[in-house]
C-alpha cells in the first residue's frame, strides 16, 4: 500500500523559525542575545582606544597585576 503524503500550505519564514523555537525549547534550551561592540565602527574603535590608555595609565597597574597573577590559576596556560 502507497501512501502519499498530505499537502501543506507553504509556510512562511516566521512560521518556521517558531518552529524551531519551539523545537529548542522542547529540549531545554532557551534563546540568549548578545550584544558585542561593532568593530567596523570608527568611533567605537577609537573610545575602545581612549578606554585602553586610560586603563594603562592608571596609577595602581602594577598592584592590579600582581592581584591578578596572584589570584588567577593559569593552568597550563603559561
Amino acid at each position: 500500500m502507497v501512501t502519499t503524503r498530505k499537502k501543506t500550505a507553504p509556510r512562511t519564514p516566521q512560521q518556521r523559525m517558531a518552529a524551531r523555537r519551539k523545537r529548542l525549547r522542547a529540549q531545554g534550551l532557551r534563546p540568549v542575545q548578545h550584544w558585542v561592540p561593532d568593530l567596523r565602527d570608527p568611533k567605537v574603535v577609537a573610545d575602545l582606544r581612549r578606554q585602553a590608555k586610560l586603563m594603562a595609565a592608571h596609577p595602581n597597574n602594577k598592584a592590579i597585576d600582581d592581584w591578578i597573577e596572584a589570584a588567577y590559576d593559569w593552568g597550563d596556560l603559561k
